[in-house]
């Protein structure tokens, strides 16, 4: 049991490295295309959208 719990914070320790490291990245090239097509606010609204009309069909299928 006690070396499950060794691996796992190996693991967890590595997996916080990375991250870290990705999150003080440098940027790229500021002379580059400064317009993001996409960001992270357009995907959680299309997944809201999807979510709601999934549950909304739903819905309409079961009082039929």
């Amino acid at each position: 049991m006690k070396l499950n719990t060794f691996f796992l914070r190996i693991i967890f320790s590595a997996v916080l490295c990375v991250l870290v490291v990705t999150g003080y990245a440098q940027p790229g090239d500021p002379s580059s295309d400064p317009d993001v097509p996409i960001t992270g606010i357009e995907i959680l609204l299309a997944l809201g959208g999807i979510l709601g009309l999934k549950r909304f069909l739903s819905s309409k299928q079961r009082r039929s």
